[in-house]
């Protein structure tokens, strides 16, 4: 997995406008559960389709982006969380 760390609140908006173009991934990852890292590691052993950009959040390090996340795309703050961005808006969460 090619990921693309978002550390940064600007991301947010780049992110919005580039799912215009092609859907992408966010997941919001807890350093600190088990079960988080349970699911990057599947995520991880998965073959990434093709035209799908993928971003990973740190959300113990970047707490206000992750909330900015949860806000912008209106989805309740989770972790794990898989988001999909489409047409700038979230068209997945779980």
């Amino acid at each position: 997995m090619n990921w693309i760390p978002l550390t940064e609140l600007s991301q947010l908006e780049f992110i919005r406008q580039d799912s215009l173009k092609k859907p992408i991934v966010i997941f919001k990852h807890s350093t600190r559960c088990s079960i988080s890292d349970m699911a990057k590691n599947r995520l991880e052993r998965e073959a990434p389709p093709v035209d799908i950009t993928f971003y990973y959040l740190d959300l113990i390090s970047f707490r206000p982006i992750s909330t900015a996340v949860a806000e912008q795309f209106d989805v309740f703050h989770e972790s794990p969380q898989v988001l999909i961005i489409s047409n700038q808006v979230c068209v997945y969460d779980q």
